[in-house]
């Protein structure tokens, strides 16, 4: 089966107003980008809870039909839902693939270090003699190829044998794989929370095809574990709500590792952490930072 591509660039209030419109006229689905993407001039937008965002001044949507769909009725019916002039568009077409094989090819083994891979479940290891995290992340954040991820997996090969069989507390697992990682570094007890239950199952699924003894939960059960280390791979607006909780969680004189964190917002978190540690940027990659330090006595 085929698919028809309407393709449209449109401000950011048309696009806003028509994205909607255009599903309820027939699209199987929208996906909305920079039309500026892969220039110099590409904006990235962190859809953060308690922030505020929205959609790039100059968006390029795209409308994905059914073969055989009249897009120029379905385009001309939305724009009139949306109250706007019916927009200027360009048609292409995408063949049907095996997506789930399409998929797993764009997730190839990552080398994290000279001593951790992140090898997918339907990979072999390429270096057997490494600690080598087996993960498919499903719908859950965590494959290793995203910089805030990398920085923690980096700092806890670094920092965890500094402390004797550490507990480490993952807060805002995803995948699991710090979790993992801590685990296979060396930690005695691993704890990972999430508030998705779809990530928590998914870090189970990992931590069991790892053969690491890991307890996962959700944010609604009762955290009731200290840790010699904690790590938050988030991002920065819930870290900054979370500084009271994850302090509490962890012991004096332990060690707290934040990512998810961009360059330009880590004095703000450093700041607002500093009631309960010392702490500093680490580490920064790619215009993300890294920031650990310690719980105060």
């Amino acid at each position: 089966m085929a698919y028809a591509i309407a393709t449209l660039e449109l401000s950011r209030d048309q696009a806003e107003a028509l994205s909607d419109a255009l599903i309820e006229a027939g699209a199987l689905s929208v996906n909305v980008e920079d039309a500026q993407k892969g220039t110099a001039d590409e904006k990235p937008i962190f859809g953060e809870p308690g922030a505020e965002t929205g959609l790039w001044d100059r968006c390029l949507l795209s409308a994905m039909f059914a073969d055989g769909a009249d897009l120029a009725a379905a385009i001309s019916q939305a724009s009139a839902a949306a109250e706007m002039a019916t927009p200027d568009f360009s048609i292409s077409s995408l063949d049907d693939e095996d997506w789930v094989k399409k998929n797993r090819d764009q997730f190839q083994p990552i080398r994290i270090s000279d001593r951790i891979w992140i090898v997918p479940t339907w990979h072999q290891a390429p270096q057997a003699d490494a600690i080598n995290i087996s993960l498919d992340p499903g719908a859950a954040f965590g494959t290793g190829s995203h910089p805030t991820t990398r920085l923690c997996l980096q700092w806890l090969e670094e920092n965890i044998a500094k402390v004797p069989k550490p507990s480490v507390i993952d807060y805002g697992c995803g995948s699991g794989i710090l979790a993992i990682a801590a685990m296979k570094l060396g930690a005695a007890s691993t704890i990972g929370v999430d508030i998705d239950t779809q990530a928590v199952e998914a870090a189970r699924y990992n931590a069991k095809q790892n053969d690491v003894d890991i307890r996962f939960s959700t944010t609604d059960q009762t955290l009731d574990a200290i840790a010699d280390i904690t790590v938050a791979n988030i991002l920065a607006n819930p870290l900054k709500v979370l500084a009271p909780l994850l302090a509490s969680h962890t012991r004096a004189g332990g060690r707290l590792v934040l990512a998810g964190i961009l360059d330009h917002q880590a004095d703000e978190i450093i700041t607002i952490y500093r009631d309960w540690f010392d702490m500093s940027v680490w580490k920064r990659d790619e215009g993300w930072s890294c920031i650990a330090g310690t719980r105060k006595h």
